[in-house]
């Protein structure tokens, strides 16, 4: 059984367009194991801000604020893929996700190691070892070229291991009834990596470049986004 976390980062909730591709991902994992899926709407969670008194990393990670975060700890140490589904807001991610993502730190310890590459990290106080790490990140804009490079490298240093990155252009159509015909092949091949992901927990280069490329062509989709003014 793979128990999969999916957290739903958008503001829209689940009028989510990322949230959309992010289903056909966990379907498709459906289709070739069998798994769990429970969704998170980040937003409709009452997490306050960390306050950086560090308290966690010296008392076994128990956090001094009282409010969802220790739950949703909880469900990601017994999960097996953490799926973060989210738009690209000023190139990185919305608000209440990037707050969530701080008050992960009950998880690591304050003691520091160093890797092979000269980066330093905390060593974590709880086993993580089995979590696989998945971001799916759509944007507005139509195509990934100097959009999505921040948060993907955020993602990378946060989550060094285990890790997936997918980055689609062009989200915004995925709510859009004339462009339903753009659409459904896109939904088709997240679907179709989710099935491929759930044998191995990776994805070849190949369906990356699938998945991560414009629907229609760049300059069409800028025509038709500037029409909906």
């Amino acid at each position: 059984m793979i128990k999969i976390l999916l957290l739903n980062g958008s503001p829209k909730g689940v009028r989510s367009d990322t949230l959309r591709l992010s289903m056909a991902f966990a379907e498709g994992m459906f289709q070739t194991a069998d798994c769990e899926l429970e969704v998170i709407h980040v937003n409709e969670k009452h997490i306050e801000y960390c306050t950086g008194c560090f308290r966690c990393k010296h008392n076994g990670g128990v956090c001094m604020l009282q409010d969802d975060m220790a739950e949703i700890l909880q469900k990601m140490l017994e999960t097996d893929v953490l799926i973060f589904s989210f738009p690209l807001y000023s190139y990185a991610m919305p608000a209440a996700m990037k707050n969530l993502v701080d008050r992960t730190m009950p998880l690591s310890s304050w003691n520091m190691v160093r890797n092979d590459e000269g980066k330093y990290g905390h060593n974590m106080q709880f086993d993580v070892s089995k979590l696989h790490y998945v971001m799916i990140c759509g944007c507005g804009f139509p195509n990934s070229k100097h959009n999505f490079e921040g948060a993907v490298r955020s993602f990378e240093l946060k989550y060094p291991e285990r890790r997936t990155i997918i980055t689609v252009p062009e989200s915004p159509m995925m709510n859009i009834p004339p462009a339903r015909q753009f659409v459904a092949p896109r939904l088709a091949e997240m679907k179709a990596a989710g099935a491929e992901y759930a044998k191995t927990f990776t994805l070849s280069e190949q369906t990356l470049k699938t998945v991560c490329s414009p629907m229609i062509p760049e300059e069409i989709y800028a025509q038709f986004a500037n029409s909906l003014r």
